[in-house]
């Protein structure tokens, strides 16, 4: 069947592309990896693997995808023979199981930007106790995750240029700005400088140590997202004029951009805010580390429930950008079999709702779900 939908412009492709690699990771989970690697060394090996792996996969995602005019699956029959159609079927069943739960974590970020419109994120609130009630609310995790899978399927349902590329080239833009709010406020903080050498301050006697190594490839496919079909999925929409390598650079460039800059404004803080405790900040998870100690410093600082507030609203845009690309992935492959855009959606959409409500009730299953599906995602890599 002939594909009628496009880009219409290259930034709404780079726009979306850059929306599917800058998601939650790039906001809670790239801060804590890469101090707890040696700062500055980790980002000497962050850079390499980079350049070596994650920008030439996306480079060969793209080319897979226009080349082909298919989705995950299509795109491995073409490309390599029917016997390997199956490799691109899993790619596809993986993005569907992770945007499954995906879609609760969202709902996480939702809530929080609820909290500091609501007035709830105010100086001396426990937000120890605020998480766990969310957490033990079994409604209000049913009921944010339905708003986040909601959200994702109005991008979906309007199509490419419609609902994705216009979401996209609102989202990202809008992204950048929140985060370089909190950044410039979080270095101007008394104290602040420590928290930029702990990140910063290379020690290279951890490059020999092979752990920060892999933590800095496993970092660089998790955050830009080269080998989840991502790239394969949107460069189908693409023109043949659009050049293949400078969007692969643009697309890994800003992804680590939005990492970079939302580790100045993370790490900071942290120092500046919670000196007696900085070593409990940084080792309390990624959950622990957004949605209990942020929640708490943002409201201590001049500004910081309006400051705090915008930044669960980036992370809201981050999680959706990211959670769209899941649902398009698996839309594509259907699409490619012959089904209309909305039916195809249509039962996407519901199943992946229906796939994350364990999730969504008991977060002990969301981390098992996150522990299974991180392997699987290597694996597609």
């Amino acid at each position: 069947m002939g594909n009628k939908e496009s880009f219409a412009t290259r930034f709404g492709f780079i726009a979306a592309a850059m929306g599917q690699a800058i998601g939650t990771g790039n906001v809670w989970r790239f801060p804590r990896v890469a101090t707890a690697n040696g700062g500055g060394s980790f980002m000497v090996a962050y850079i390499i693997a980079l350049l070596v792996w994650s920008i030439p996969l996306i480079i060969a995602e793209v080319v897979m995808g226009r080349k082909t005019r298919k989705g995950t699956v299509g795109a491995f029959r073409d490309i390599m023979g029917e016997n390997y159609a199956w490799m691109g079927g899993f790619v596809a069943f993986v993005c569907f199981a992770l945007g499954a739960y995906y879609s609760v974590t969202m709902g996480w970020t939702i809530r929080y930007f609820v909290y500091g419109v609501s007035g709830i994120l105010k100086p001396g609130i426990d937000t120890e106790v605020l998480w766990n009630g969310f957490r033990a609310s079994s409604f209000q995790g049913i009921l944010f995750h339905m708003i986040s899978v909601a959200l994702a399927a109005c991008v979906v349902y309007r199509g490419v240029q419609g609902g994705i590329e216009k979401a996209s080239k609102v989202m990202i833009p809008t992204l950048f700005v929140l985060l370089i709010v909190g950044m410039m406020r979080a270095i101007t903080l008394p104290g602040a400088i420590n928290g930029l050498n702990y990140l910063f301050n290379p020690d290279f006697s951890k490059l020999l140590s092979g752990k920060v190594w892999l933590e800095a490839f496993t970092q660089s496919a998790w955050s830009t997202g080269a080998g989840w079909g991502f790239m394969i999925t949107y460069a189908v929409y693409t023109k043949e004029k659009e050049d293949v390598v400078c969007n692969g650079f643009i697309t890994g460039l800003a992804d680590t951009s939005a990492a970079l800059i939302a580790s100045m404004a993370v790490i900071p803080t942290i120092f500046a805010l919670a000196s007696e405790n900085v070593g409990d900040a940084i080792g309390s998870g990624n959950t622990g580390l957004t949605f209990i100690w942020l929640a708490r410093l943002f409201p201590e600082m001049p500004g910081g429930v309006v400051i705090g507030t915008l930044f669960f609203l980036a992370m809201s845009f981050t999680a959706l950008t990211s959670l769209y690309a899941m649902y398009e992935v698996v839309i594509r492959n259907f699409m490619d079999a012959g089904w209309c855009r909305q039916k195809a959606a249509t039962l996407v959409v519901a199943a992946s709702f229906i796939a994350g409500l364990p999730s969504a009730i008991n977060v002990e299953f969301l981390n098992n779900q996150d522990q299974v599906w991180g392997v699987a995602l290597l694996v597609s890599g």
